[in-house]
Order: structure tokens, then sequence, then C-alpha cells
């Protein structure tokens, strides 16, 4: 099993460009399941869960070709398609659950693998099988798969969520733009990814539109056209490489990125006293001395991510005082606390709230990865941390960030993949 090993303390300086977003790039994915016509994506972000995404659609009976120097790909129809979609293909990946919708929209039926992915919290299918039961959709789950039908086809509906929730969003979304008639979601998410995905099935040919900030209105359609769309930048490997900056940068910089759309993460690095050069397509982040201690929570965009909670973390540790974390997202995202606890981190964590000491001076140990975020918050870590540091089980990684070591050594990181 491969192992990150990483000597701290070594100054970083020089640039990075960020990837497409993987959170962007898998429910346009897909989307590319509604239509017949040949469709190309650019910037995509050549990681483990885009691959089982991929996996799973040439399964389901796209033919797909991937430029790999230009992270370009291509899907077309072959019009063999399958309605299944298998335990094998989605046990890693929480996002194989989309193709639900566009399947019960095309076929009218489909035999979809309750998904895996990180275990960071129970994040149940319920709020998306609320969507497509609105819709008209007739589900039961046996066998550890959602079997679902829709006989006379999907008719639009009005869904008001009960609660928040990105994934479920996007399926029903996924599912209402070709179905019969007029949807109205409201309570939905809207991240940035929410909304490229809807810039592409509006250059797909579906009629999607905000009629407010949390209410979108879709009128079905079944003509979808040829098009091409770029995906938008990681915000989450962005923050990252921010922190990581924040940490151990001299002088870094981060190119092709739109900062409008991280303005809350922005305002906290700047709160915790980051020194930072802002443009609207690149960061420069300098070295900072002495960095302040925060509370914050996690709240669906704008709020801060929860996907960069175990990051944050790291940097509390450089921080003078004490500071807060309340995880208001998953239940189980603290995953990351023990192993950062054998670096030397002093971090108490009561509910869904930790408390950060700062600052201390962490020490390389061997440490496992238990989530794709976690395992980033463990190579911050061993970043700044005394003599060296064993990462395991750095598949989690992988499936989440690009070139990650390659991007590091640019800036004179001492990391190595064995």
């Amino acid at each position: 099993m491969q192992k990150l090993i990483i000597k701290g303390k070594k100054k970083l300086f020089g640039s990075i460009d960020i990837s497409g977003s993987k959170n962007a790039t898998l429910p346009i994915l897909a989307a590319t399941l509604l239509t017949d016509k040949a469709v190309t994506l650019k910037n995509i972000p050549l990681v483990q869960d885009v691959y089982t995404m991929i996996n799973l659609l040439k399964f389901i009976g796209l033919n797909i070709k991937i430029s790999k120097k230009k992270n370009i790909l291509k899907t077309s129809s072959n019009r063999k398609f399958k309605t299944l979609a298998p335990y094998n293909l989605l046990k890693t990946m929480r996002a194989g659950v989309l193709v639900l919708g566009p399947l019960l929209a095309k076929y009218r039926k489909a035999k979809v693998s309750l998904p895996g992915g990180c275990a960071i919290g129970a994040r149940p299918v319920n709020l998306h099988l609320f969507a497509l039961e609105k819709l008209g959709a007739k589900i039961k789950i046996k066998n550890g798969y959602m079997h679902a039908t829709a006989e006379n086809g999907l008719k639009g509906a009005i869904i008001k969520f009960p609660s928040i929730s990105v994934g479920a969003t996007e399926s029903a979304i996924l599912a209402a733009v070709s179905a019969e008639g007029k949807t109205i979601i409201s309570n939905c998410a809207i991240e940035p990814e929410i909304q490229d995905m809807i810039v592409f099935l509006k250059k797909l040919g579906c009629n999607i539109n905000f009629i407010g900030k949390r209410k979108i209105l879709i009128i079905g359609t079944k003509k979808f056209k040829s098009t091409s769309h770029e995906v938008i930048f990681d915000r989450i490997e962005l923050g990252t490489y921010l922190i990581a900056a924040a940490l151990v940068g001299t002088k870094i910089t981060l190119f092709k990125i739109k900062t409008k759309i991280i303005e809350t993460e922005i305002k906290l690095l700047k709160k915790m006293g980051i020194k930072m050069k802002i443009d609207k397509n690149k960061i420069t982040v300098f070295e900072s001395g002495k960095i302040n201690s925060v509370n914050i929570k996690t709240e669906p965009y704008p709020g801060f991510p929860t996907d960069l909670q175990a990051q944050i973390m790291v940097l509390m540790l450089r921080a003078s005082g004490i500071s807060k974390i309340t995880e208001n997202i998953f239940e189980n995202r603290f995953m990351h606390v023990p192993e950062l606890r054998r670096m030397g981190a002093k971090i108490i964590t009561k509910k869904n709230t930790a408390y950060v000491t700062g600052p201390t001076n962490l020490s390389g140990a061997e440490v496992m990865a238990t989530d794709l975020r976690a395992s980033v918050s463990l190579v911050l870590a061993a970043l700044n941390a005394d003599s060296l540091t064993v990462i395991n089980r750095v598949y989690h990684l992988d499936r989440g960030y690009e070139n990650l070591e390659k991007k590091l050594k640019k800036c004179k990181a001492n990391i190595n993949r064995v």
C-alpha cells in the first residue's frame, strides 16, 4: 500500500495552478446521461473519483475519451444503455447516486446501488429520494440497491427541501430538467459547483433559472444539444494550498482561480493575520508572523465549507490561544483529530465542536488517513512538523487531489510517495 513520506519545516515558495473542481465535474458527468449528443468537458481534474464516475458512465453506455495532457473529456452515446449502477462502481464514491435522476428521467427505471465514499457521517439518501418521489418516482430499497420506476415518466412538481443538501439539490435538478412540465425547487443548495452544473445544463438546452436566493424554476425539456463546457476551479483545493502557504510558505502564488467565489475563506484568513495579495484571478500568500485564534462554524455556501474544516484546524495549531470549530454538516468529521494528536496537537472535541490550542510544535509521526479531507490535513501538519511523517492509506488523497506531490514539490516541499 502506498505511503507519503514528508520531511517538515521546509519553507515553500513558487506557484501552483489550481485544478478543475471535482465536486463540479461529478454532477456534470452524470448530466451527460441526459443527451445523445456529443459533449466536451474541459479542465476536468484527473482524480480517482472522476475516473470512478467515468467507469460508471461507460458501464451504463456512454462512449468516453480523455485527453490527459489537456484535461479534456468527450462523451457520446452508443444507444445501448443499461439502467444499472452496480455496487462495485459506487462503493468508494458518494456522487454515483447522481445517475439515478437522469436514468429515471430518460428510461423510466433505474437500479442504483446505495453509495459509499468517505466515512464522515450518515449522509443518507433520503433527501435524494424525497425529491425524486415528488417528481413521480416510486422507489424501494432492497438488498443494498435503490429500485426506482416512473412508469408514466417524471412530472414537474414543487419540491421544498426540509434541510439544505448539495447532493439532493443536484439529484432534483438532474431529474427535473427533463421531467414533463414545471418544477420549483426551494431551500436548495447554492454552492458554486451547483451553479456551474446549471451553466452546463443551460448550454445543453435546459430551461433552468434561479427565481430567488435558494429557489430554482425548471421547465422540463427532452431536446438537448451538443455542447462544450469548461469546469470551474476547485475551491477546496485552493483553500488547501492557501493554508499550506500560510503554514510554511515564504511567497506562493495560486493561479487559475476566481477569488470572488471564496470571499468567506479569504476574510477568515485575513482575520487570522495571513498576509495576502488578492487579485481577480490569483492570490499571493506571504510569510506571516503571529497568527490569531478564531472561532468558526461550518455552513452551506456561502458559509465556511465543511470540506476545509480539517485543513483550517492545522492552521489553528499555529495560532496563539484557543480556536473553536463547530461542525454543522457531518457528524463524524473529526476523525483526523486523533492522528493530529499523535503529532502533538492539543485538540479537545465535545460533540460537534473542537477546541484547538496553539501555538503547538508538531512532531513527525506515523499516521493514517481516514477520509479525503482528513488525509490532506495530515499532509499540511507534516509540512509544519519537526522530522519525518509517514502518512498511510493515501488512496483517500487520490480521490480528490490532482498531482498533490508534484504541486508541492514544485514549491520545494520534501514529499515522496513510496
